[in-house]
């Protein structure tokens, strides 16, 4: 008989005795859909918070802060230097002349979460006349635009979802004054959407300041950012650092993402230890179990390689099994289901949970290597049982 023939005849009458063995198979089944579970989950967190952040931005758009400021939040620019900002070489103008940019006034507002009375930390944007033609991907879905020097405001559809009284024509109470939603709009899932927008001039009114937190223009084309920071940052009356804008959400999202990504490898490490002692203990007691078996199978002449490869096969497949039924489970409960955590602004950004092919390869990949491994020392005992003992005893 050949070596393959030996070894799909041993394999085959192994897996045939499964179902005698169903508790303990389901212990790798079920430790290892867990490990897969959970790494899957936390990786969906890490991969929508990056995308969120990630899609926020063109290459043409470039956001100026106060030099030394890492946020927007940290940055102040007196009206003097948006002026000069907006007059800056590369910025995209409208038909009749003036700049396309949008000096902006950042303030954090307490709201509940729906289903929650916990309150957290949103963006109010207040954006410059041309805020929406700087920023065209914003698009109002429902009602209608804020009107400026009103205390009107439109909302997110993800803030919208996320945080109670965002409702159109809902009042809100922010610094003992009251704000009116007239508007839901979207932005393609980006950081933006998380947000409340209202007009520049009448968010630093209600909050008495002077000041703008940033300024963001279009610019005529990508390649125009090097001449328009060069323009800034060489000028003797402004102290500016200019970024283009996804390099600025990128760095927003980069320390949070690692932490995901840390805690997903992990959690997922430490569960995968527990599901590999449980293989291990599992395999050892189907190799105990069927030790005269085996023995028998070497007496016949069955070679070592045989039963190495079936001991092998059998914790592959009941591994396999688990890393397919933790990532449908991951899927069917998270994929697609809005979240919401603290941005690199200290606000809330919400999310969506996003479980691609890559994630679900990752996990049943992961699911195998528990597998692998865990059945080594087993399939080597295997391999080694002394037939004329096994025999004598058996």
């Amino acid at each position: 008989m050949t070596l393959f023939k030996e070894i799909g005849a041993v394999t085959v009458l192994n897996l045939q005795g499964i179902p005698s063995r169903l508790g303990s198979s389901l212990v790798i089944v079920v430790g290892i859909a867990g490990v897969v579970g959970v790494l899957i989950s936390v990786l969906a967190m890490a991969i929508g918070f990056s995308a969120a952040l990630d899609h926020t931005g063109r290459a043409d758009r470039a956001i100026v802060m106060r030099g030394g400021s890492t946020s927007e939040l940290g940055s102040t620019l007196s009206r003097d230097n948006a002026l000069t900002i907006l007059d800056a070489p590369g910025v995209r103008k409208t038909a009749d002349g003036k700049p396309i940019g949008s000096a902006e006034a950042i303030v954090i507002v307490g709201l509940p979460q729906k289903g929650s009375d916990s309150g957290v930390n949103v963006t109010l944007r207040g954006l410059g006349p041309q805020g929406l033609a700087t920023r065209p991907e914003i698009k109002l879905i429902a009602g209608r635009m804020f009107q400026p020097a009103v205390r009107e405001l439109i909302v997110g559809k993800a803030a919208e979802a996320q945080f109670q009284g965002l409702g159109i024509g809902s009042h809100i109470a922010f610094r003992d004054s009251d704000w009116t939603v007239v508007g839901l709009f979207e932005s393609g899932g980006d950081a933006h959407e998380s947000e409340l927008l209202a007009d520049a001039e009448t968010v630093m009114s209600a909050y008495r300041r002077n000041l703008f937190q940033s300024v963001t223009v279009l610019l005529d084309d990508a390649a125009a950012f090097d001449g328009f920071k060069a323009a800034l940052t060489t000028n003797p009356t402004l102290s500016v650092d200019v970024r283009r804008e996804p390099d600025y959400y990128a760095s927003m999202s980069a320390t949070l993402q690692k932490i995901l990504f840390f805690v997903a490898y992990v959690v997922g490490g430490i569960m995968a230890v527990g599901a590999l002692f449980g293989a291990l203990n599992t395999m050892y007691s189907a190799v105990s179990a069927r030790a005269v078996e085996i023995a028998t199978l070497r007496a016949l002449g069955f070679g070592a390689t045989a039963i190495v490869v079936s001991v092998f096969v059998e914790a592959l497949l009941l591994s396999l099994a688990g890393g397919v039924i933790g990532a449908a489970l991951a899927w069917f409960f998270f994929n697609g289901n809005a979240a919401n955590t603290l941005s690199g602004n200290f606000t809330q950004l919400v999310f969506r949970l996003t479980i691609g092919p890559g994630v679900i390869l990752l996990g049943i990949l992961w699911a195998c290597a528990i597998g692998m491994i865990g059945s080594l020392f087993p399939a080597i005992r295997a391999a080694r049982l002394p037939i004329a003992v096994v025999l004598r005893a058996g």
